[in-house]
């Protein structure tokens, strides 16, 4: 079992930042590749970002390429996600997840295999 932990969530005016953070607990974190995902009300759960378990492979989704940033310290069991230019409509639960499958599914949300309990981050226009 991993335990998963977000923090760092709150209100930000448009434009502003915000870096969260998920902490693990339980087995090696660093044989997991961790994954940010978020929810909207009314909306899907939707990829943000992933990085693989050494961090040497990043990718993230289309819409926040070039604001957002994951990164992971596995001495310290955590991954971040800095999310700067914030807009409205990215208001949402943003969650992070633990997958031991393949890079290939890191925008899969069914590959994963833990999940935290998100954390709440609402941008105001």
């Amino acid at each position: 079992q991993v335990q998963l932990l977000e923090s760092g969530g709150g209100l930000v005016q448009a434009g502003g930042s915000l870096r969260l953070s998920c902490a693990a607990s339980g087995r090696t974190f660093a044989n997991y590749r961790m994954g940010w995902f978020r929810q909207a009300p009314g909306k899907e759960r939707e990829f943000v970002a992933a990085i693989s378990r050494s961090g040497g492979s990043i990718s993230y989704a289309d819409s926040v390429e070039g604001r957002f940033t994951i990164s992971r310290d596995n001495a310290e069991n955590t991954v971040y996600l800095h999310m700067s230019v914030l807009k409205p409509e990215e208001t949402a639960i943003y969650y992070c997840g633990a997958s031991s499958s393949s890079w290939y599914y890191r925008r899969t949300i069914k590959e994963y295999d833990y999940w935290g309990q998100g954390t709440q981050v609402t941008v105001s226009s």
